[in-house]
């Protein structure tokens, strides 16, 4: 049973914890980390290590996108960003940096965001950013928001791609417009020929309803960081070491409810070092989305800032434009090392792999397993 806090009479609400207050146990068994696997698969598709890139045009372009398919993982284009409503969009890139850097007012770098989003989406251009990370012999996959799925995703599949993604701050099973017909998900899902991974999602109920709509994956988290600013503009948050077990509770459950079909549990958010990455693994994620972590890599299109997709919203931005002042490293060696650094920001898959072997597991699933204590 859930342990329920009363905040006040009448009035209760339900302990989460989040990464920071789970600890990993260790087992009576080490191995060498040279037999570690940090392979995962999501439908037809094979991953060298469990990483999915959060779609944001600050650290995702079609160039970054090949990056990190070479490197084992899956780069995630934001179809409704930059690069699918303007041409030379490292020139407007610039311009962002340089008014976060330059100007007093970190509202004059929001603004001019939100102008080039106004821009509309030319199917045109985003066919040209797909077909750059296709002809790379890479795995292609594009984020469309719900609001925009029905409309986009012809275009997405008909320019290769092969993983869609339906990601909004909260996404539920089926998404209500008062101007237009709602997005009905488990329809949309049957109709096609590719696996779709949905969310955000923060509890077991809602996890439950997107996996029976067919979704192949379902994201866990609303891509919390510095940049993030969901909770202070919404009031919305969830702890992510309780919201990936929940969700792992519905992937069991709903394992059992269909006799077989395993989705996958994708964490969004509170990543900042490899200990976390390892954490949510144990916690139940099958792979983990990062973004800001990789903001300081000397690929990142925003040269070391950050956003996620919600900074460009027209009424409603939940994202700032973040500042990360790091060694820009390339992308290889925030991935695999080698690092200098202490804390766990570079050799991020080296960490989770070293994790894994002094607790000795071999596969990640193995991995779910792992003893977890709390600090207080």
């Amino acid at each position: 049973m859930r342990d329920l806090v009363e905040i006040g009479m009448g009035r209760t609400a339900m302990r989460g914890y989040d990464l920071d207050d789970v600890e990993i146990v260790p087992s009576r068994r080490t191995r060498s980390s040279k037999d570690v696997s940090l392979a995962w698969q999501i439908d037809a598709y094979r991953f060298d290590i469990p990483l999915v890139t959060h779609p944001t045009d600050a650290i995702v372009s079609p160039a970054t996108a090949v990056r990190v398919g070479e490197l084992g993982g899956l780069g995630v284009l934001n179809a409704e960003g930059l690069w699918a409503r303007h041409e030379n969009v490292e020139e407007r890139l610039a311009e962002v940096v340089r008014a976060a850097e330059e100007e007093s007012d970190p509202a004059v770098a929001q603004k001019l965001l939100q102008k080039l989003h106004a821009a509309p989406i030319r199917p045109d251009l985003l066919a040209l950013a797909i077909k750059q990370v296709k002809d790379s012999g890479v795995t292609v996959a594009a984020r469309v928001s719900p609001q925009h799925a029905e409309e986009l995703t012809p275009h997405l599949l008909a320019a290769g791609v092969e993983v869609l993604m339906v990601q909004g701050t909260i996404v539920s099973a089926e998404h209500v417009a008062r101007d237009g017909e709602p997005l009905n998900l488990k329809r949309f899902i049957a109709e096609l020929d590719v696996p779709v991974i949905a969310g955000g999602v923060g509890d077991y109920r809602t996890a439950m309803h997107l996996m029976r709509t067919g979704a192949a994956g379902v994201i866990v988290g609303f891509g919390e960081s510095r940049s993030a600013t969901t909770t202070q503009v919404l009031g919305i948050g969830v702890p992510m070491a309780t919201a990936i077990a929940d969700a792992a509770a519905a992937r069991r459950d709903y394992l059992d409810e269909t006799g077989g079909r395993y989705v996958h549990v994708l964490a969004d958010g509170a990543l900042n070092f490899s200990g976390d990455i390892a954490k949510a693994i144990a916690c139940g994620a099958d792979a983990v989305m990062l973004g800001e972590a990789l903001a300081e890599a000397s690929e990142s299109p925003a040269q070391g800032y950050y956003w996620t997709a919600a900074a460009a919203h027209p009424s409603l931005p939940r994202s700032e434009i973040t500042a990360f002042d790091g060694a820009g490293a390339d992308l290889e060696t925030v991935l695999f090392g080698p690092s200098s650094d202490p804390l766990g920001v570079l050799n991020l898959f080296g960490g989770l792999r070293r994790a894994m072997a002094k607790t000795g597991y071999r596969e990640l699933k193995e991995f779910q397993k792992v003893g977890l204590m709390l600090r207080r």
